[in-house]
């Protein structure tokens, strides 16, 4: 079943990403006047097609689901026959040079519209998220040496206004890719509003493909070990727990939060444990012994009870026109965050194992789809981002490639040369076949 979702919630999304960017190029080719004559779902031999409107544009889906393109009416192809007047005038390679920027162009831009686009309506419908509440950052870290504590709340960074967890992750990534020093705006409960730097030395040598906002200390505050539902006949029932328990030790050990309280439970094995804690202001002490199942070769230990406080939670929302703007910053600021990643990969300050195709891309959209519309919804925009950042590369055979023949033309005049485009051509299809073989590499290696 998980597999089916995976597949399915891939397809979904791989495949309305390259419509609406394929989409993009059809639009504005036939505003510009220029005839279309394939819109292909999918690359290589056409496995299904239809003839629609006056120019009888061919709709097609195409073997290889990996991509998609639009053929226009273009002299240079080899099975372009003689062109009447008409069709002369609508050719593409008879458009002038703004016009073939602005087809090109309209690809990538679709993807950033349509990501604009999802974070708007998500931010429109209201999303649930953490809090910018941090846990207890550990002793050796750059957040510990600055000040902060378990239970502030973090107001700003870099005078940038974080309201959530996801918010104040994105803006510690951003400062420990760029380097710089990190000031930091918080509210911390009994008093009040503090002011704490993490100098720019605690970036240095910053491994950027580990957790970084956690190897700087910043943990995102978790629920304390309050018991809440018990079930019926289950092992805490059993032990005399009630709902509202507040679990603050186990075997004299201290237990931190509800996910600590978790940890030792479920790698008990079934061995008794001796629980310390508050019931309506008063201290109790009592045992209980987890039940155990089995799960294949995995082995389980639980007590039947639900967690009684979930972390800080913040509603996101917000109008219609705030929305649109919230989502081009996000959509903005993901595209340098990419193009950022891309440039230390090249300079060696970032692994190419970072690098990722269709499996990893198909598990995250499975993953994704599991937890729910909105995850889903965001995957799907990050996706669309990221193929809209990597066609406006300067990768001939890609968009971005095009935009600089074009840019050239601007500049000297003319026209690239025919055969200069040939031989970059050629390579462009060379670092393109390996950056793919790269991508699938990485999956297979992840996978084992």
């Amino acid at each position: 079943m998980n597999f089916l979702t995976t597949l399915l919630a891939f397809a979904v999304a791989l495949g309305s990403l390259i419509i609406f960017h394929e989409l993009g190029h059809y639009w504005v080719a036939r505003w510009c006047g220029v005839k279309v004559l394939r819109f292909s779902v999918g690359m290589g031999k056409v496995v299904w097609s239809r003839r629609v409107g006056p120019d009888q544009t061919e709709w097609a889906v195409s073997a290889l689901p990996l991509g998609g393109y639009v053929k226009m009416l273009d002299s240079r192809e080899p099975d372009t026959g003689p062109l009447s007047d008409a069709d002369k005038a609508r050719e593409f390679t008879r458009q002038n040079v703004w016009k073939r920027i602005a087809i090109v162009a309209a690809g990538p831009l679709a993807n950033f519209l349509l990501a604009i686009f999802l974070f708007a309506g998500l931010y429109m419908a209201g999303i649930a998220e953490p809090s910018s509440k941090v846990a207890p950052p550990a002793a050796d870290t750059a957040a510990f040496a600055a000040g902060l504590k378990g239970g502030d709340v973090v107001t700003s960074v870099n005078g940038e206004r974080v309201r959530v967890w996801s918010d104040l992750r994105w803006a510690v990534i951003q400062t420990a890719i760029d380097k710089q020093a990190m000031r930091l705006e918080v509210d911390r409960p009994g008093s009040g509003r503090q002011t704490l730097s993490i100098p720019a030395s605690a970036m240095a040598g910053m491994d950027l493909e580990s957790d970084v906002a956690g190897k700087l200390g910043f943990g995102l505050a978790r629920p304390p070990a309050l018991l809440g539902e018990i079930l019926p006949g289950s092992a805490a029932e059993r032990a005399g727990l009630r709902s509202g328990d507040l679990i603050e030790a186990i075997d004299g050990k201290p237990v931190e939060d509800w996910i600590a309280f978790l940890t030792v439970v479920r790698g008990s094995n079934g061995k008794a444990l001796q629980l310390q804690g508050l019931r309506g202001g008063s201290r109790f002490e009592l045992t209980v012994t987890p039940d155990v199942e089995r799960k294949g070769s995995v082995t389980v230990s639980k007590i039947g009870a639900y967690a009684g406080q979930g972390p800080d939670m913040i509603e996101v929302t917000a109008g219609p026109v705030e929305a649109v703007g919230k989502g081009a910053v996000k959509v903005w600021d993901t595209s340098v965050l990419t193009l950022k990643m891309i440039g230390k990969m090249i300079v060696g300050e970032v692994s190419w194992k970072n690098v990722t195709g269709p499996i990893t891309i198909a598990d995250y959209a499975g993953q994704t789809a599991r937890i729910g519309v909105a995850s889903y919804l965001s995957f799907i925009a990050f996706i669309s981002i990221s193929l809209g950042v990597m066609n406006l590369l300067p990768i001939p055979v890609l968009d971005g490639g095009l935009l600089l023949y074009y840019s050239l033309e601007v500049l000297t005049g003319r026209p690239v040369p025919e055969r200069f485009g040939e031989i970059a051509q050629r390579l462009g299809v060379g670092l393109l076949v390996t950056l793919m073989a790269l991508a699938v590499f990485n999956d297979v290696a992840r996978l084992l």
